[in-house]
C-alpha cells in the first residue's frame, strides 16, 4: 500500500465514518485496491456480534431493526448497519429503502447504515455483502446488523454471515408455512412474530412454537418472542434474547469459519471465471466452441469444460 493507503486503513481501524464510508465503496465496486484492504483487516476481525434480520416481506422487519438500533444504542455499543435493498432496474444501485425507515439514526454517530442493492442475487444479499460487514468490524462496530431483501427460502444464506440469526413473521402465516417448512426455520436462533397487537398474533407463535419440533436436531432451544415494532413492545426482550443465543452457543464467527470461508471463495472463483469468459466473447477458439456446441457436436458440459481449460493460471491472476 501507499502512504496515503496506509494513512487510510488507519483510519478506517481507528473507526473513522468517512474512511470506512470510503472503504466500503472501494470494497463493493471492486477497485483494484480493494484486495488489498481486505487482505490487511483480516487480524482486525471476529469481534463484532453479527446480527442476520430477514423474513418474507411486509413483515416489519426494518422497522424493527430501527428499534433494535435504537435498544443497542442504550446499552451504549456502536452500531454498523448492511441493508441489502432491493435492486433499480434501471441503475443497478439500491432503492435505498432502509435509509429513509432509518432516518433517525442518521445524526447519530454510535450507528453507521450502508445500503446495498441485492443486484438479482438469489440468496437476498449482495455478493460484497460479507466484506462490508469484515469492514465494519474492522472498523470497531460492537454490533452489525445485516437485513436482507426476504425473499423467502432462499434467505437461509444469510447463515453464512451471521452470528444470530432472526427470522421475523407477521400473525396470519398462512403460505409462509412452505417457506418455514423448506429450510427458513432450519436456520433461526430467534423467531419473532411482529405486529403483536394483531388478533393472529398469539395463534401464529403458538403455531411456530409447534413447528419447532420439525427441526432435525435442535441444539438449543429457539425462543418465539412476540413484538410490535411501531411502539416498541418486545424490542428489549429480543435484545436479550439475542445477547443469550450468543452467549449459549458462543463460537468462532460464522462468516470466519472454514465452511464459509470456503463458499465465500467457491462464489469468487465462479464470478472471476465468468468475468473471463465474458471478455473472451471474441475469441477463436470459444467460437469453436460454441459453434461445436451449436451443432451438437459436444454436450454442454464437456462444452464448459473445454472453455476452461482456455484459462491458464496466470491468465486468471490479474
Amino acid at each position: 500500500m501507499s502512504g496515503a493507503e496506509n494513512n487510510g486503513l488507519s483510519r478506517l481501524l481507528s473507526g473513522e465514518p468517512a474512511a470506512l464510508a470510503h472503504a466500503i465503496s472501494i470494497v463493493d465496486n471492486e477497485l483494484p485496491v480493494a484486495k488489498d484492504i481486505l487482505s490487511a483487516i483480516q487480524p482486525y476481525l471476529g469481534k463484532a456480534l453479527v446480527v442476520g434480520f430477514t423474513g418474507p416481506p411486509g413483515a416489519g422487519k426494518s422497522t424493527l431493526v430501527n428499534r433494535f438500533i435504537g435498544d443497542m444504542r442504550r446499552q451504549d455499543k456502536h452500531v454498523g448497519v448492511v441493508a441489502v435493498d432491493p435492486s433499480s432496474p434501471i441503475t443497478g444501485g439500491a432503492v435505498l429503502g432502509d435509509r429513509i425507515r432509518m432516518s433517525e439514526h442518521t445524526a447519530d454517530a454510535g450507528v453507521f447504515v450502508r445500503s446495498l442493492a441485492s443486484r438479482g442475487h438469489l440468496g437476498g444479499l449482495s455478493v460484497s455483502a460479507a466484506r462490508i460487514v469484515d469492514l465494519m468490524d474492522a472498523a470497531g462496530h460492537d454490533v452489525i446488523i445485516l437485513e436482507t431483501v426476504g425473499t423467502g427460502q432462499s434467505e437461509v444464506e444469510m447463515a453464512e454471515i451471521a452470528d444470530v440469526r432472526i427470522v421475523v413473521l407477521a400473525p396470519g402465516l398462512g403460505d409462509d408455512v412452505q417457506a418455514i417448512k423448506a429450510g427458513i426455520l432450519e436456520i433461526a436462533d430467534i423467531l419473532v412474530v411482529n405486529k403483536s397487537d394483531l388478533p393472529l398474533a398469539k395463534q401464529t407463535a403458538r403455531q411456530l412454537k409447534g413447528m419447532l419440533v420439525l427441526r432435525a436436531a435442535p441444539e438449543r432451544e429457539v425462543p418465539v418472542i412476540e413484538t410490535n415494532a411501531l411502539d416498541g413492545a418486545g424490542v428489549s426482550d429480543l435484545s436479550e434474547a439475542v445477547m443469550n443465543q450468543h452467549t449459549q452457543m458462543y463460537r468462532p464467527s460464522c462468516r470466519l469459519n472454514s465452511q464459509s470461508r470456503y463458499r465465500r471463495l467457491l462464489a469468487q472463483a465462479t464470478g472471476r471465471l465468468a468475468e473471463k469468459l465474458v471478455q473472451q466473447q471474441e475469441n477463436a477458439d470459444l467460437d469453436a466452441v460454441l459453434e461445436a456446441l451449436t451443432n451438437a457436436e459436444i454436450c454442454l458440459d464437456k462444452a464448459a469444460c473445454r472453455a476452461l481449460l482456455m484459462f491458464k493460471s496466470d491468465s486468471l491472476n490479474d
